[in-house]
């Protein structure tokens, strides 16, 4: 199981929209709803429910600091205007 951050990879994104099976799952209809991962695949959803909470996305630090960056030169900006 992977801890940390998830390293993106563009070719696993594109082979992954563009696979035969995801053609037929989505055209033809042969999707169970949302939320029955537990029914089709439990392995997998469990799999996944862990790792989802586990693992953060590189994006979600690049938008904390730039929020932290933005909060510290409005502060900055304040300062100096008084």
């Amino acid at each position: 199981m992977k801890f940390g951050f998830r390293i993106p990879n563009l070719n696993k994104r594109l082979a992954a929209r563009t696979s035969l099976k995801r053609y037929v799952r989505q055209n033809l209809g042969f999707k169970a709803p949302r939320g029955w991962g537990w029914v089709t695949n439990p392995k997998k959803a469990a799999y996944n429910r862990v790792y989802n909470r586990t693992t953060s996305g590189c994006m979600v630090v690049i938008m904390l600091l730039l929020g932290l960056l933005g909060s510290l030169l409005i502060f900055f900006i304040s300062i100096q205007l008084e």
